[in-house]
């Protein structure tokens, strides 16, 4: 899958566009890995990456505090892109000078490429537009660079030293308000490191498949499996490699979407493994009585959904635990820049006091996108493999307030209205759903008066999960949703549609 010369570092010091400058990588067909900042040089020797990129982050290069590095990294002979903060650092370590902004620049700022022969921006249209998030810039820069773009407030928004292969912008690339940025980002990796884009999945199958026979051997193998992209991939490619090995448990909480439960056991049954599925959803509702609080109602979750798994998985004692956990995880919790976003308790190794022997990630080295691609060469439902993302609690996040059985069923009906007109109509948006609120109006039906839940709306548009722009449904789709849900699902009298963007809020209604 991926020759040992042909990887690109991206060293990470805070940026929260890592994974993303990962991403673009990749879709150039150029292999990635994160790394933190703090990396020793002898690390990255033993990898031997043909090119480097370091990122942004909040910081101030010129304070003590910030991360910083060693200019024995510039000297390896190895190409450098420094994007934003990452371009800062590489003038203030070979020697340059980075001050405040007189003004700073957030958003798209108008930019000019002012020497085409730099191999940045080969075959790029000059006069562009770009993402700048900025308050420092580089005010001088070390000798034997020179300034190949600006802005009207910022002299040196792109600087390079072609002899030495360090090439350094201020503005962000990998994001797609950055005009062409996606192209900038392939000249560094063929013009200037010289990749070969031999970086595909189309043998991954194959190499991942003699990998986890000779891990596994004769042994079982056990996967929770929620019936998600990851894990049902996970689930995919392992019953490929050890057919009759694998037991899948579904864990059926009760907070699915219509008719998702018996999807998931239809999408599985028949193979090649054994599919458990475990109908727990009466003692989840009874933990869940009386909560409101969502961090709470997902700890609870959290916790029963590890007991039901640990009480069904002890009948397969001595065998390895298989996990879908993807490159991402593994990024967020940590355990490759040491920055943890997020904690998981399956990422980094088996959890304490366990039965199992071992643990099995197929999909540890791919992100998202890879592993729908290689769903798709397994075979796998598109269904299943172009999921939208569903929170592991499930509907009981997006029912504000108390969950009960009728409020689940009530929104699980509205849900499935609102995702079949959309269908029906011909609208694919990146993610939609419906939530059903704690609130409730006064309404009329026949020549009574209702006083009945409202039900909101939402649908998104992004590329990346991390921010959004809301969907401009059309009206006349809306009325058919609206109208369907308050005739047809009882409980509801009122619908309306969230039209708020992330930032400011988030996709997610809890």
């Amino acid at each position: 899958m991926k020759n040992a010369n042909q990887t690109v570092v991206v060293l990470d010091f805070g940026g929260q566009y890592k994974e993303l400058i990962a991403r673009r990588v990749r879709e150039c067909g150029v292999h990635s890995q994160i790394l933190a900042g703090s990396t020793p040089i002898e690390r990255l020797k033993e990898i031997a990456p043909i090119g480097m990129i370091l990122t942004g982050g909040p910081h101030s290069v010129y304070d003590a505090s910030s991360p910083h590095t060693v200019r024995e990294l510039f000297e390896l002979g190895i190409p450098i892109l420094g994007i934003c903060y990452g371009m800062q650092l590489m003038a203030y370590t070979l020697g340059g000078e980075v001050k405040a902004c007189g003004v700073s620049e957030y958003g798209t700022i108008d930019a000019v490429y002012d020497d085409p022969s730099c191999a940045l921006f080969k075959d790029l249209e000059l006069n562009t537009v770009t993402l700048m998030s900025h308050t420092d810039y580089v005010a001088r820069m070390p000798q034997g660079f020179r300034a190949v773009a600006h802005t009207a407030d910022c002299p040196i928004a792109a600087m390079c030293d072609e002899q030495k292969g360090l090439y350094a912008v201020q503005f962000h690339p990998e994001v797609e308000r950055t005009r062409e940025g996606t192209k900038l980002l392939h000249n560094f990796l063929y013009e200037v490191c010289k990749a070969k884009g031999d970086y595909n999945i189309d043998d991954f199958i194959e190499r991942e498949v003699a990998r986890i026979r000779e891990q596994v051997g004769d042994k079982q193998v056990v996967l929770g499996l929620s019936g998600g992209v990851d894990s049902s991939v996970c689930a995919a490619i392992l019953e490929k490699a050890i057919p009759n090995q694998l037991t899948c448990i579904f864990v059926d909480h009760g907070m699915m979407r219509k008719n998702e439960g018996d999807e998931i056991e239809q999408a599985f049954s028949g193979k090649s493994l054994n599919f458990v599925r475990v109908d727990a959803s009466e003692r989840f509702l009874s933990k869940l009585q009386g909560v409101t609080e969502p961090e709470r109602k997902r700890k609870i979750i959290g916790e029963e959904f590890v007991r039901v798994f640990e009480q069904e998985s002890a009948k397969f004692e001595g065998s390895f635990l298989a996990q879908g956990t993807i490159y991402p995880d593994v990024v967020e919790s940590g355990l490759t820049t040491g920055a943890v976003i997020k904690s998981h308790h399956n990422v980094g190794g088996l959890p304490k006091d366990t039965k199992f022997i071992g643990i099995v990630e197929p999909l540890r080295s791919l992100f998202k996108d890879e592993v729908r691609a290689l769903g798709r060469k397994l075979g796998l439902d598109e269904k299943l493999v172009s999921r939208q993302p569903f929170p592991g609690p499930g509907l009981a996040v997006r029912c504000i307030g108390e969950i009960t059985r009728e409020r689940l069923d009530i929104l699980r009906e509205a849900d499935w209205i609102y995702r079949c007109e959309l269908e029906k109509a011909g609208l694919h948006y990146d993610q939609y759903f419906a939530v059903l609120t704690d609130m409730r109006t006064v309404g009329v039906m026949g020549d009574g008066r209702t006083y009945n839940y409202v039900l909101g709306l939402r649908a998104v548009i992004t590329s990346d999960f991390m921010t959004c722009e809301y969907a401009h449904i059309p009206y006349s789709v809306l009325d058919v949703v609206s109208s369907r849900i308050v005739n047809e699902v009882k409980g509801v009298s009122r619908v309306v549609y969230d039209v708020t963007g992330k930032p400011p809020a988030t996709i997610e209604w809890e």
